[in-house]
């Protein structure tokens, strides 16, 4: 089996969710999108889905709220993933990958009311989350409009956070984050920027200390229910 990551940044992997796949038996391929932040519209070609099992796109620090910004790839990215669904290739998708999830399936992106950032507790959807409340690691600024015929299986009060058409499964929530992830989105994130959204590095990562080892377990629980019940229900997949 085998799985392809869409790292739109070198500093976003797939992290342990990479790690559960392959402890699943899975070969992960990584494709980083754009390698230099600061170029955010030069981009590496997309490869072809050909022999590939999963697609799992991360997050970003790009909006789809601005496309202009992204215009050279994020199209290609939203075909990709269209095709991809179409073709029965199971997604899974994190934050920016939930919201191409949804633009490539009929739904949309819009601003969120409330920027989530820091580990919160997700609820119930329109059925019982099956993943667990959390703490999940938040961080986004958009959300997601639901794209017609999905089932939505968690939410918190200002987002919908966890979706499935089909073998196609996204989270607005950062299931794949531990510690030295953490770290690295920080080295890329003012003070400035933290305490407007009501926290410091400092709190963040004292938070990301606390649940680290729980999240660690959860990430993993919810990759195998995802392999398990959505992806692959029928295929006994290595556990």
């Amino acid at each position: 089996m085998r799985a392809l990551v869409l790292a739109h940044e070198p500093d976003g992997p797939a992290a342990q969710v990479e790690r559960r796949l392959v402890e699943r038996g899975f070969t992960v391929d990584t494709h980083v999108v754009t390698s230099d932040n600061d170029r955010p519209d030069e981009a590496a070609p997309f490869p072809s889905l050909d022999g590939y099992d999963l697609l799992v796109p991360m997050g970003s620090i790009r909006s789809l709220t601005n496309k202009d910004e992204i215009g050279s790839w994020i199209h290609t990215e939203i075909e990709l993933v269209a095709a991809a669904h179409e073709a029965d290739v199971p997604v899974l998708g994190v934050c920016f990958g939930i919201q191409i999830i949804a633009e490539a399936l009929g739904g949309a992106v819009e601003p969120a009311p409330v920027t989530e950032l820091g580990w919160i507790e997700i609820s119930d959807g329109d059925v019982p989350n099956p993943v667990g409340s959390g703490p999940w690691l938040e961080w986004h600024h958009d959300r997601i409009v639901t794209p017609p015929g999905a089932e939505v299986l968690a939410r918190t009060d200002h987002a919908v956070q966890l979706i499935r058409l089909g073998r196609t499964v996204g989270t607005q929530f950062h299931p794949e984050v531990d510690l030295p992830h953490i770290q690295r989105f920080l080295e890329l994130t003012e003070d400035s920027y933290l305490e407007e959204y009501g926290t410091t590095r400092e709190e963040l990562l004292a938070a990301t200390r606390r649940n680290e080892a729980h999240n660690i377990e959860q990430c993993h629980a919810l990759v195998d229910w995802y392999l398990d019940t959505v992806a692959f229900p029928a295929l006994e997949v290595a556990g």
